[in-house]
């Protein structure tokens, strides 16, 4: 079964239509050709737009020259309520202030010493899922909460039925369906003193996120300040100072930072999860083999057993190939410049897009199959050393993405180990784009407890 494809739009439709097929969806608004194309020119009365899936650009772009293509104020327009001076947002001297401070509570020591807040977390979710077997279940949801809890869990030291975690994530699903990419200021190159009109949802969800994460900094703070604060990620980036400039995050510049790391860290993994789940479901023979994987593991996992979990790891490499939770990067070029024999001017948009990329018929073998097994051959291998980018690549790669691939495996693993999924009839989700890719309608899957081990998990919830 090929997993399911937003359809696209005509090769030739008028701007006002374009229009309206983006706000829409920003996948079914493109044409069919992308899939093929190394490079395409969208021209509106007010910026030219360069898609290119050229890996050569691509490398260009992400990789040899980054400081020549910043990221594009067009995509911080629709974000600047909630994320404010994040460092998913800023360029230069601002930026890599942000990441030298950011960078050391990504780094591999540090995820050893968040497992066990990864863990409870993922058991967590086991359970919620477990006590809904037999139930049609909304997983996009159940993986959304689950993604949530992890992140607090690491961040702030509190699960999810915190308060506090509780209404922002609340506040964020709000925030989220207020479509806040929508913006005018995203399409027009309105002056700075021009409001941009921002509707009255998404400012109102922004600031109650943004007031919720500043007591929890606020309080972190005081603790930091006391001594009395858990060594967890929120500890370690609020008492790291730039090695540069000696400076550490001041409260406002902390909950910019946690913004994007609850977006990023939330959103991205609710996704890719979600979508796994879904393509286990709906292929049994990959959903028994992740769950043989699962049930090798010590009932206790530790952080070096997710190392065993190989093919779990492609299974989840796949969806996240298949399903890019952020389909699509915007960079501006800071001067002109030749791509392809074209001449493009300063200021022009600069796409690079991992949907199109990930599913380009010239860069992989069977693009839009679902084959995890291609991660163990040459040729999976090679295409994926050009043309794989989920977390971006080069000095602006995501420092989650060591995270995720952590995080994604175990709690895949936890929730196969003694429950099956199972699509059901006319339940085909069809994948949309606002702020990553979901399903227009949810992913509903049945779940049930695996026959050998139903007892195991009753156990699993008592205890």
């Amino acid at each position: 079964m090929i997993p399911p494809k937003p359809p696209s739009r005509p090769d030739k439709v008028s701007l006002w239509r374009y229009l309206r097929l983006f706000r829409s969806d920003i996948l079914s608004a493109q044409p069919a050709r992308l899939y093929r194309a190394w490079m395409a020119e969208f021209r509106t009365p007010f910026f030219r737009s360069y898609l290119c899936n050229d890996p050569v650009l691509i490398d260009l772009v992400l990789k040899e020259r980054p400081g020549d293509f910043p990221k594009s104020d067009r995509i911080r327009e629709g974000l600047a309520p909630l994320l404010g001076r994040s460092v998913f947002v800023t360029n230069g001297e601002e930026w890599r202030a942000q990441r030298r401070i950011i960078d050391p509570a990504f780094e591999g020591g540090r995820l050893r010493e968040t497992f066990p807040a990864m863990l409870a977390a993922a058991v967590a979710a086991r359970d919620r899922m477990a006590a809904r077997t037999g139930e049609v279940v909304e997983v996009e949801a159940e993986a959304s909460h689950a993604a949530a809890d992890l992140i607090f869990r690491t961040l702030f030291s509190i699960p999810i039925e915190h308060q506090i975690a509780a209404d922002v994530f609340a506040q964020f699903r709000a925030h989220q369906r207020a479509q806040p990419l929508l913006n005018l200021g995203a399409f027009l190159p309105l002056p700075r003193f021009l409001p941009r009109l921002h509707s009255r949802r998404t400012r109102a969800t922004a600031r109650a996120i943004r007031a919720l994460i500043t007591r929890l900094t606020e309080d972190r703070m005081a603790a930091i300040c006391a001594d009395t604060a858990p060594d967890d990620l929120a500890t370690k980036i609020m008492t790291t100072r730039d090695p540069e400039t000696g400076r550490r995050f001041d409260t406002e510049e902390m909950v910019d930072q946690v913004a994007i790391f609850f977006l990023a860290g939330h959103e991205t993994s609710a996704s890719a999860l979600a979508w796994a789940l879904y393509l286990l479901a709906a292929n049994p023979e990959a959903q028994e083999r992740v769950a043989a994987e699962a049930r090798a593991l010590p009932e206790t996992p530790g952080f070096s057993d997710v190392a065993t979990l190989s093919f779990t790891r492609d299974v989840f490499r796949e969806a996240l190939r298949l399903y890019p939770p952020v389909p699509m990067m915007v960079r501006e070029t800071a001067r002109a410049e030749v791509m392809r024999n074209r001449e493009v001017r300063p200021g022009a948009q600069v796409v690079i897009s991992p949907w199109h990329v990930h599913r380009h018929e010239r860069l992989w073998d069977d693009p839009d199959g679902f084959s995890p097994d291609r991660w163990r051959t040459d040729e999976g291998r090679a295409s994926a050393r050009v043309a794989y980018l989920p977390f971006s690549s080069g000095s602006r790669a995501c420092p989650g993405a060591g995270f995720a691939m952590i995080e994604g495996p175990l709690l895949l693993a936890m929730l196969l180990r003694d429950l099956r999924y199972e699509t059901i009839a006319g339940g085909i989700p069809v994948p949309i784009a606002h702020l990553t890719v979901r399903s227009r309608n949810g992913i509903q899957l049945r779940i049930s407890a695996r026959d050998a081990t139903s007892q195991h998990v009753s156990g699993l919830k008592q205890s």
